[in-house]
C-alpha cells in the first residue's frame, strides 16, 4: 500500500464479462445483470410503500451541495438549477437536495444553504422548482418523497472563510486534532451548548415543514457533528461515553420534532462505519504530486476509542455491532428511512466516495476504488438482511460508471438494498437511471468519471459542479481558475 499503483479505469472494460472478470480478479462479489430491463420489467421501477405514501421507484438523489448560496445562506440561480436537475433525474426519493445548516456557525462553507425562517421562502421555491421539473418530464409527483437534510458541520465548520475552519467539536481526537490544528478544549461544546443546539434542530425541522418537506434527515455522517457524537466514547457527561449517551442528542431531537411537527417524517443518513484518518504517503508525495493514502499512525492509541463502527483493535477494519444497535434504535423510534454511507470526505475519502482521481486535499487511492464500492454495498446487504422493515438507501454507486445501471438493478432485484443513492453522477448526468429504465441504454458521454473537480473546486473557494461535463460550469470563469489550481498538485 506504500507505492502508487495503476488501477484499471472502468471505461477500459468493453463488456459486462470484462467487468465481471475484473471483479473476480479482485475477489469481489458484486451482482451485475447482463441487460438493463425497462418498463414494468425493471426492478428499479418498482414502488416502495412508506406508511400511507408510495415512493415511485428505487433510486434516490443524495444531498449534493454547490457551495453557491448567498452569504446569508440564501438561494441562488445556480442552486435552483441544480434542484431542477434533481427533479429531471426521475428519482422518486430526494434525500435532502443538499445539506442545510441549522444555524450559521454550523455551515461547512460561507455559502452553504441555512435553514431558518428568513430563508424559508427561498427553500420552498427550491422544492417547487424540483417538483415543476419532475412534473414536466414525468407527469406524476404524487409518488415523490422530498426530504431536507439538517446538519451542523462541527469540526469542519467554515462559516466565514473557505479555508479557515472554526471548529465546534464533541470531544478531543488525537489524530484529527493534530490534522486540523485543534490545540485546546476551547472548541469542545458544553452540555448547555448541546442543549441549545437540540432546540436549533427542532426549530429547523419546523421551518422544513413550513417549506413543504415530507421528511427531515437528522444527518449523522461524514465526520460532521452528529456523526462525531456517535464516536464520543471519551466524552464525559450526558452526551458521551455509553451508547445511550452518545445517541441522546438524536433521541432528544426526535422527541422535540414529534411534539412540534408530528406529521413530519424523520430519516437519518448514517456513516455506518469509519476508519482511522488517512494521509498521503510522505515518501511518495511531492509538492505537486499526492502519494497513495496510508493510515495515520495509531499504534499508541489502541484500543481505538475515537470513532463509530470501527474495530477498536484494528481500526482500518469495520465493526457493525454498534451500527446494528443504532438501527435497532431507529426502529424503536419509529424511523424507517435510513441512508447508509461511510467515512468522511475530509480524512477517509477512499472509503466514503471511491474515485480514481483524488481531490486537491486527498491522496491517491490505496486500493482499487471498486473495493470501496463493494465494501459499502456489502455492508448494506448485511444490514438489510437483519433489518428488513427499514427502508435502506445505499451509497458509493457513482464510481461504477457504465455498469451503474447493471449493478443497481441487480442489487435491488436480489434484495440487497431498497433504493440506490446517486450523488456525484447527479451533477453530470441526472437522468442516468431514467434513461436506463426507459431505453435500456445510457449516454456514455455524460457519465461521471470521478475526476473529483466537484470537490477540488470548493476546497479552493469555488462553487461545486461538474466542470468536465456540464457546460454550465465548463464554460465559465471558475473553470479557468480551477484549471490553474489543478496545475499545482
Amino acid at each position: 500500500m506504500s507505492q502508487k499503483r495503476n488501477f484499471r479505469r472502468i471505461a477500459s472494460f468493453k463488456t459486462i464479462d470484462n467487468f465481471r472478470e475484473h471483479l473476480e480478479h479482485l475477489g469481489l462479489e458484486l451482482p451485475t445483470d447482463d441487460a438493463i430491463l425497462t418498463g414494468d420489467d425493471s426492478p428499479l421501477l418498482k414502488p416502495i410503500r412508506f406508511g400511507e405514501r408510495t415512493i415511485g421507484n428505487r433510486w434516490c438523489v443524495q444531498p449534493m451541495e454547490g457551495w453557491d448560496g448567498t452569504t446569508t445562506g440564501g438561494v441562488t440561480e445556480s442552486m435552483t438549477r441544480r434542484w431542477e436537475r434533481f427533479g429531471m433525474s426521475g428519482a422518486k426519493l430526494i434525500w435532502g437536495g443538499e445539506a442545510m445548516a441549522v444555524r450559521p456557525d454550523g455551515s461547512a462553507n460561507p455559502n452553504q444553504l441555512i435553514i431558518n425562517k428568513t430563508n424559508q421562502g427561498g427553500i420552498a421555491l427550491l422544492r417547487e422548482a424540483l417538483l415543476s421539473a419532475h412534473r414536466a418530464r414525468y407527469g406524476n409527483t404524487d409518488d415523490l418523497l422530498i426530504g431536507f437534510q439538517l446538519t451542523h458541520s462541527g469540526r469542519f465548520s467554515r462559516p466565514k472563510d473557505e479555508k479557515g475552519l472554526i471548529p465546534l467539536i464533541s470531544y478531543r481526537h488525537p489524530l484529527l486534532d493534530r490534522k486540523f490544528s485543534i490545540t485546546s478544549d476551547d472548541a469542545v461544546l458544553s452540555d448547555d451548548d448541546i442543549k441549545r443546539l437540540v432546540d436549533d434542530y427542532i426549530a429547523a425541522a419546523g421551518t422544513a415543514h413550513g417549506a413543504g418537506a415530507d421528511f427531515v434527515d437528522i444527518k449523522h455522517c461524514h465526520g460532521y457533528l452528529l456523526h462525531e457524537f456517535l464516536g464520543a466514547h471519551t466524552r464525559s457527561g450526558p452526551y458521551g461515553g455509553s451508547f445511550e449517551n452518545r445517541t441522546r442528542f438524536l433521541r432528544e431531537v426526535v422527541e422535540g420534532i414529534r411534539a412540534q411537527v408530528p406529521k413530519l417524517e424523520i430519516g437519518v443518513r448514517l456513516s455506518t462505519f469509519d476508519f482511522v484518518p488517512f494521509k498521503p504517503h510522505p515518501d511518495h508525495s511531492t509538492a505537486t504530486k499526492l502519494g497513495p493514502g496510508i493510515p495515520e499512525d495509531y499504534d499508541d492509541i489502541l484500543p481505538y476509542r475515537y470513532a463509530f463502527g470501527v474495530n477498536p483493535e484494528n481500526p482500518i477494519t469495520y465493526d457493525l455491532d454498534e451500527p446494528e444497535r443504532f438501527l435497532n434504535l431507529m426502529e424503536s423510534l419509529g424511523i424507517r428511512l435510513v441512508n447508509l454511507t461511510a467515512g468522511s470526505p475530509y480524512y477517509s475519502p477512499h472509503i466514503q466516495r471511491p474515485a480514481l482521481f483524488p481531490p486537491s486535499d486527498g491522496y491517491q487511492p490505496p486500493e482499487d476504488p471498486l473495493v470501496g464500492v463493494a465494501r459499502q454495498i456489502h455492508v448494506v446487504k448485511v444490514l438489510k438482511a437483519r433489518f428488513p422493515n427499514l427502508i435502506l438507501v445505499g451509497s458509493a454507486y457513482s464510481y461504477l460508471q457504465e455498469y451503474l445501471p447493471h449493478v443497481s438493478q441487480a442489487v435491488v432485484r436480489t434484495g440487497w438494498v431498497d433504493s440506490v443513492g446517486l450523488g456525484r453522477v447527479m451533477l453530470s448526468y441526472p437522468e442516468i437511471l431514467a434513461d436506463a429504465t426507459e431505453t435500456g441504454t445510457i449516454d456514455k458521454r455524460r457519465i461521471c468519471r470521478t475526476f473529483s473537480d466537484c470537490t477540488t473546486a470548493p476546497r479552493n473557494g469555488l462553487p461545486s459542479g461538474c466542470y468536465p461535463l456540464d457546460n454550465y460550469y465548463k464554460n465559465n470563469e471558475d473553470a479557468k481558475r480551477l484549471k490553474e489550481i489543478k496545475k499545482t498538485f
